[in-house]
């Protein structure tokens, strides 16, 4: 009986902690306990299951499928938004929303921000982001070429800047072509001491933050004029290559896919994004469901914003 007796004393302790909201000083006077034994006998109310912990997500909300996602690609977190419609506009909005949360409440001070220029959900991200008054960042450091045509640079440059005000950090730009016409003129790009200010920080990004594109070029970024051929993008293909994150293209295991035109992206390689302490990815929409999951299985994400769409695609 003496079990049995000692269990009622920790059912009444646990009852009056949980149900009747009382402190565990207020409890340990009214039974005549130390506040020590208090506490002890509420770790002892869970190990005995006297005390059952619940998690109900609200509405909205999909627990089921951020774990799948964790589990099936083996990745640290995963972040599924709400969204009414299986259409790119709608979902970028969404996931932008998401993505503006996180980083405002895991933002840590003199963060060093790596930000991938040329996407569209990363710019709704940026477009809900709150000026941050207490934890603020370092550097925003542009990690691809962000010049192209006249009519769309500005987006790169805009994006940097913007979210650097926002988080109170200092813009490091990027003024080159993304995609160089050859190797040659890469090598002399890289020489100009702006550009090498700006990429020797890219050692120090404590933060990334990426999108994933598919092989076939976004709108945005075929405007641009930072894309390849028909030819070379077919040749990607022939390759293996699925997606790319930064023009940085795998294939559907992750694995990297080298051609000579990986020479030609001034930019923040794979294997320096994975030295990176963490690195959320943007991304959702069908026709880049095969470029997630190719990226996921690169091994770099530490997080993934996605939408219940994609996600379900991801894991079935």
């Amino acid at each position: 009986m003496t079990r049995l007796n000692e269990l009622r004393l920790i059912s009444r302790v646990a009852q009056m902690y949980h149900i009747e909201g009382r402190r565990q000083a207020e409890i340990a006077e009214h039974l005549r306990l130390s506040q020590a034994t208090v506490s002890r006998m509420l770790k002892r109310a869970e190990a005995e299951d006297i005390v059952r912990t619940s998690v109900i997500p609200p509405v909205g909300t999909y627990s089921e499928l951020e774990g799948a996602l964790r589990e099936t690609y083996d990745l640290p977190e995963a972040i599924v938004v709400e969204c009414t419609e299986d259409r790119d506009g709608a979902i970028m909005a969404r996931i932008g929303e998401a993505a503006a949360h996180l980083l405002e409440v895991t933002m840590a001070p003199g963060e060093i921000i790596g930000v991938s220029s040329w996407s569209q959900t990363i710019f709704k991200m940026v477009e809900n982001i709150h000026p941050q008054k207490s934890a603020q960042a370092k550097y925003v450091v542009q990690t691809l070429g962000g010049m192209g045509d006249p009519s769309v640079q500005t987006h790169a440059t805009q994006l940097t800047t913007r979210l650097a005000r926002l988080t109170g950090a200092e813009p490091k730009l990027l003024p080159v072509q993304g995609v160089t016409s050859s190797r040659e003129a890469k090598l002399l790009m890289q020489a100009d001491p702006f550009v090498r200010e700006t990429m020797d920080l890219f050692g120090s990004i404590s933060l990334a933050i990426v999108g994933i594109g598919a092989v076939e070029p976004s709108e945005l970024l075929a405007r641009s004029g930072n894309i390849f051929s028909s030819r070379e993008l077919a040749d990607l293909a022939e390759a293996g290559a699925v997606g790319d994150i930064s023009l940085r293209f795998f294939d559907k295991d992750g694995k990297p896919v080298k051609t000579p035109l990986d020479e030609r992206v001034i930019g923040l390689p794979l294997e320096e994004l994975e030295r990176v302490d963490r690195v959320i990815a943007l991304a959702g929409g069908s026709k880049k469901t095969a470029a997630i999951a190719g990226a996921l299985r690169v091994g770099v994400i530490d997080t993934l914003v996605t939408d219940k769409f994609t996600a379900q695609r991801l894991i079935d």
